[in-house]
C-alpha cells in the first residue's frame, strides 16, 4: 500500500481541482494496469501474408517468373498487394471498433472535482482524486479513507479470501498494513464494494497501485469462440481438406493426361483457390465487431460479442420498471399523515403553487430525509431533501449538525432501512425508518384496523401509479444498540407517494415487441397496484400479476407454469430475479434480463442476455452482463433487438454468397479439364474474382439495412443452424445455377468464337453472375427489382468498380494479353453480361413463390 505522501495532505471534499488532475495525469501517466498489447500492422501484415489464399496466390506468382512469364507473374504479385490492402483496411477498420468498445468497456469512477461529483473513465482517475465509493462499485485505484459508514470490500482479488474486511477510517496512516485486514482505512484498486459506502484519497494509481505492482492485468472485453464460430471453423477445415484433395488430384490428372506440368499446376492452384472459404473467418471478425460499434451508437454496448448472436432471438425480455420504463426521475406528489384514531390526513404537493407546507405533515417530511443520506444519490432520496428544502427550508426541522451515529441497511429479509442520530439538544438518540409500506408497519407493531385504514391509503396512491414509502420515528437511550429494528420502539408517522413519469417513446416500443413477438415481464419491487398501473400506461400487459410473496410459496415446477403466463413480477427482491430467469429458460425462452445491483449480477449471468444499466448501475452488474444500456432506456433494448436481427441476417445473407459464389468459379476451374475443354481460369482470373467477393461478403452485406418487416416476424430459433439445411441448399444450388449458365456460355459461344473469346465470353458471364448472387442474396424473400432500389452506398461501388476493371481486362490490349482474352464485341460483351444476370433467375422464381404463398396465408 503506498501511503499518503507527506507533502498532499488529505483533500476537502471539494476534490482536486481540473487543472490539477489534467496535470497529473501528464505527469504520472493513465489508472492503466500492464498488458492487453494492441495489434500493429506490422502482425496484422505478417498473418495476413500467412493466410493459404495469399499463399496460394504467392505460390502463382513465383511459378510464373521462374518459367519466365514476367507480366503475369507481376500482374498476380499486384493483386498480392491490392488483396493485402483490402485485408489490412477490414482488419483496421474491425480493430478500430474493438479499440473503441474496450475505451467504453474499460471502468468508470466517480469523484469529486471542483466540488462536483464527475462520472470520469477509470483510466483518467489521478493520485489525489477524491473517490465516491459506493456499494457494487470496484474501486479504481488504491486510496485511503476520508470517511465511511458501515464500508465493507471484497478483497479476494489480492487475497484469495472471500470473506469482505471492514473499512473504517483513521486519523493516523496505518504502517505495515497490507490487503485483508478489518478494520484499516485503505482501500484497494480492483476490489469490490459490497456493503455501505465512503469517501477515500487515491494514493496509487496503475502500476504503482497494489495489484499493478503485482502484475495482474485485466481484460474488460475479452475475445471467445461463439457457437457460429466453431461451426464455421468445422466448415472451413473441411471444405479446405476437400479443396487441397482435388486441386491435387487435377493436377496429377491434367499432369499425367496432357504432360504439361506447368499448366497442371497453375490449374491446381486455381482450384485451390476457387474452393478455398477463406472468407468465412473475415465475415465471422468483422460483422460481430461491426456490429457491436453500431450497438454502441445506438447506446448499448456490448461487454461480450457472442451476445450478438443470441439478441434477434430473444423471445422473452425481463425489464425494471424505475429508470428504464420510466425516466427515474422521483418527485414527491402526495403525502398522507397518520394521526392516530382518524383515516389520516392527505396532501398533493404542488411545487409550483405551494409554499407553506402545514403543521400535520412537518415530521413526516422531517424524518423521510433524516432516514436518508445526507449527501444523496438515490432518486427518491433526493426528491426528499427537494422537498424538504422547498417547504422547510427555514425552520427546525432540517437538521445538517446532527451526527450519524448508526445504519441498518436494506434487507431482503426488511424492505426498510434505518438511521440513528445524536441531536446537538437532548440525551436520547433519534431513529428515523423509511421503506415499504409493509416494512414499516411491520415494524410499528400496528393493530388490525390501523394497518387496514394504511393499506386503503397506499392502494389510493397505488391506483394512481405512484410508487409509496412508509416513514417511522422511534427513540433510544443510550449507544447500545439493538442487533435488529425490530427491537426499536417505532411509531407509523405517514407515507409519501412519488411520481416517476414513463419515458415518451415506451409505448411505441413496447408494441414493436409485440409485434416481434417478443413477450415483455416487467420487473418491480413496487406495489402490484402501482406495478399494474404503469403497465397499463406503458402499453403492456398487465392481466397477470406475480407477486414476490407468492413466488417464495412455489417451488420451482410450479414457477415455472407461473411463468408461462406472468407479465408483471411486482414485490420482487434482487435475489429472485434469478429464480425467474431459470424458470423462463426452462421453459424453453430465449431470456433477456435487465439490472443494476449487486444482488442482480448473478441473474444477468444467468440470462442468455443480461443487460446492466450503464448510468445507475453498479460496476458488479455491469461485469456480469453481456450488454450495457448507456441511457438507462427501454427503448435502447428494442433498438438493440432490431440490430441483433438485422446483424443476424446480413451474416446469413453474406455466407449464403460466399457458398453460392464459390461453385461457379470452382466448377469451371475444374470442369474443363475433366471434359477435356480448355483451362477456363488460371490464378490471375480467380485473383480478380475474389477482388470482387472479399469486399462484397464483408462490407457490403455488413452495409445492408433493416430488411422490412424483420420486427414484424417471431424470434428465431436459437438451435436452428445460422448456416445449414434449406440456406445451404440453396445457396448451393443458386451457385450451381450460376455454374450451368456458365457452362452453357462456354458450349454456345465455342461455335463462333476462338479460345481467347470464350474465355472472355465465359469470364463476363462469371464477373457478371457474381454480382448477380449479391443483389439476389440482399433479401431472402424480396425481389431483384427492389434490391436495385435499396440504399447501400458501398455495394454501388464495388459493383462500378468490378464492372470498370472487367472492362479494361477485356478491352485494353495488354491486359487481354495477361488474361489470355481475345477482344469481345460490344453485342457479345452484352450477350455474356445478361446471361450472367439471367443465372439467378430461378431464384428470383422461388422467392416470388414464398412471397405469394405469405400473401395467401394472410
Amino acid at each position: 500500500m503506498v501511503l499518503p505522501p507527506v507533502d498532499t495532505p488529505l483533500i476537502t471534499q471539494e476534490g482536486l481541482g481540473t487543472a490539477q488532475a489534467t496535470q497529473r495525469l501528464q505527469e504520472e501517466g493513465p489508472n492503466t494496469l500492464p498488458g492487453g498489447q494492441q495489434r500493429t500492422w506490422i502482425g496484422l501484415i505478417r498473418e495476413t501474408a500467412l493466410e493459404p489464399m495469399f499463399l496460394l496466390l504467392l505460390a502463382a506468382a513465383s511459378l510464373y517468373l521462374v518459367f519466365g512469364e514476367l507480366q503475369e507473374g507481376l500482374i498476380l504479385f499486384g493483386f498480392v498487394l491490392a488483396m493485402m490492402g483490402l485485408t489490412l483496411y477490414q482488419e483496421g477498420k474491425t480493430a478500430h471498433a474493438l479499440e473503441a468498445l474496450r475505451d467504453l468497456t474499460s471502468p468508470r469512477a466517480l469523484v469529486v472535482r471542483d466540488g462536483q461529483r464527475q462520472r470520469i473513465a477509470g483510466s483518467n482517475v489521478v493520485r489525489g482524486d477524491l473517490l465516491v465509493l459506493a456499494e457494487g462499485d470496484r474501486i479504481p485505484a488504491d486510496g485511503v479513507l476520508v470517511s465511511a459508514s458501515e464500508l465493507q470490500v471484497d478483497e479476494s482479488l489480492l487475497t484469495g479470501e472471500a470473506v469482505p474486511v471492514r473499512k473504517v477510517m483513521s486519523p493516523a496512516p496505518v504502517y505495515g498494513a497490507h490487503p485483508g485486514g478489518d478494520d484499516l482505512p485503505y482501500v484497494y484498486s480492483g476490489t469490490l464494494v459490497v456493503r455501505g459506502h465512503g469517501l477515500a484519497q487515491v494514493t496509487a494509481t496503475g502500476p504503482r497501485s497494489e495489484i499493478g505492482r503485482i502484475g495482474v492485468a485485466l481484460e474488460t472485453v475479452g475475445e471467445e469462440r461463439s457457437p457460429l464460430q466453431k461451426q464455421t471453423a468445422q466448415l472451413v477445415r473441411t471444405l479446405a481438406l476437400i479443396a487441397f484433395g482435388m486441386s491435387l488430384l487435377l493436377v496429377l490428372i491434367y499432369g499425367l493426361l496432357r504432360g504439361d506440368w506447368l499448366a497442371a499446376l497453375l490449374a491446381g492452384i486455381a482450384l485451390a483457390m476457387a474452393m478455398l472459404p477463406e472468407e468465412y473467418p473475415v465475415v465471422l471478425t468483422v460483422f460481430p465487431a461491426m456490429g457491436a460499434w453500431r450497438l454502441s451508437k445506438a447506446n448499448v454496448l456490448t461487454r461480450r460479442v457472442a451476445a450478438i448472436e443470441t439478441l434477434g432471438a430473444t423471445s422473452v425480455l425481463c425489464v425494471d420498471k424505475t429508470g428504464t420504463l420510466t425516466e427515474n426521475r422521483m418527485t414527491v406528489v402526495e403525502l398522507h399523515a397518520h394521526v392516530p384514531g382518524s383515516p389520516g390526513v392527505d396532501m398533493e404537493v404542488n411545487y409550483l403553487t405551494q409554499t407553506q407546507l402545514p403543521e400535520e405533515f412537518h415530521t413526516l417530511v422531517e424524518y423521510s430525509i433524516l432516514a436518508s443520506m445526507a449527501d444523496p444519490f438515490d432518486p427518491m432520496e433526493r426528491a426528499f431533501h427537494r422537498l424538504g428544502q422547498h417547504f422547510l427550508k427555514d425552520t427546525e426541522h432540517l437538521h445538517r449538525d446532527w451526527t450519524l451515529m448508526r445504519e441498518y441497511a436494506l434487507t431482503p429479509e426488511l424492505r426498510a432501512m434505518s438511521h440513528v442520530w445524536r441531536a446537538v439538544v437532548g440525551e436520547d438518540h433519534l431513529v428515523a425508518a423509511k421503506g415499504s409500506p409493509e416494512a414499516i408497519v411491520d415494524l410499528c407493531h400496528l393493530d388490525a384496523e390501523i394497518q387496514s385504514r394504511i393499506a386503503a391509503a397506499v392502494d389510493a396512491m397505488a391506483l394512481r401509479g405512484l410508487r409509496v414509502l412508509g416513514v417511522a420515528q422511534a427513540r433510544h437511550a443510550g449507544e447500545d444498540w439493538p442487533a435488529i429494528e425490530h427491537d426499536f420502539e417505532f411509531e407509523f408517522l405517514g407515507l409519501l407517494g412519488l411520481a416517476d413519469p414513463l419515458r415518451a417513446e415506451i409505448v411505441e416500443a413496447a408494441a414493436q415487441c409485440r409485434t416481434a413477438g417478443i413477450r415483455i415481464v416487467m420487473i418491480t419491487g413496487d406495489y402490484p397496484v402501482t406495478a399494474r398501473t404503469i403497465a397499463a400506461q406503458a402499453g403492456l400487459n398487465a392481466s397477470n400479476v406475480l407477486s414476490g410473496d407468492a413466488m417464495r410459496r412455489l417451488d420451482d415446477v410450479q414457477l415455472q407454469e407461473r411463468m408461462k403466463t406472468a407479465t408483471i413480477c411486482a414485490r420482487i427482491a434482487p435475489d429472485q430475479k434469478l429464480r425467474i430467469v431459470q424458470a423462463l429458460k426452462a421453459n424453453g425462452e430465449i431470456v433477456a434480463m435487465t439490472g443494476d445491483g449487486v444482488n442482480d449480477a448473478p441473474a444477468l449471468k444467468a440470462a442468455h442476455v443480461g443487460i446492466a444499466m450503464g448510468g445507475r448501475g453498479t460496476d458488479v452488474a455491469r461485469e456480469a452482463a453481456a450488454l450495457v444500456l448507456l441511457d438507462d432506456n427501454f427503448a435502447s433494448i428494442v433498438r438493440a433487438v432490431q440490430l441483433g436481427r438485422r446483424i443476424f441476417d446480413n451474416l446469413r445473407k453474406s455466407m449464403s454468397y460466399i457458398l453460392a459464389v464459390h461453385v461457379p468459379i470452382a466448377g469451371m476451374a475444374l470442369l474443363p479439364v475433366l471434359l477435356g475443354w480448355p483451362v477456363m481460369l488460371f490464378p490471375l482470373h480467380i485473383a480478380f474474382l475474389e477482388l470482387v467477393i472479399d469486399p462484397a461478403c464483408s462490407m457490403v452485406f455488413e452495409n445492408e439495412p433493416l430488411e422490412p418487416g424483420a420486427m414484424r416476424r417471431p424470434p428465431r430459433d436459437p438451435h436452428a443452424l445460422l448456416f445449414g439445411g434449406m440456406t445451404l441448399a440453396l445457396a448451393f444450388l443458386q451457385g450451381a445455377g450460376v455454374l450451368l449458365v456458365a457452362c452453357g456460355a462456354y458450349l454456345w459461344s465455342s461455335n463462333w468464337l476462338g479460345e481467347g473469346g470464350v474465355r472472355a465470353f465465359v469470364f463476363v458471364t462469371l464477373v457478371v453472375g457474381n454480382l448477380a448472387l449479391i443483389f439476389s442474396n440482399r433479401s431472402r424473400n424480396g425481389s431483384f427489382l427492389s434490391a436495385l432500389t435499396q440504399p447501400n452506398r458501398v455495394l454501388w461501388v464495388v459493383t462500378g468498380t468490378a464492372l470498370t476493371l472487367l472492362l479494361l481486362t477485356v478491352y485494353v490490349p495488354w491486359l487481354a494479353h495477361l488474361f489470355l482474352f481475345d477482344a469481345l464485341p460490344a453485342t457479345e460483351f452484352l450477350l455474356a453480361a445478361a446471361l450472367g444476370g439471367l443465372s439467378v433467375l430461378w431464384f428470383e422464381v422461388v422467392k416470388f413463390s414464398r412471397r405469394w404463398t405469405a400473401a395467401q396465408g394472410h
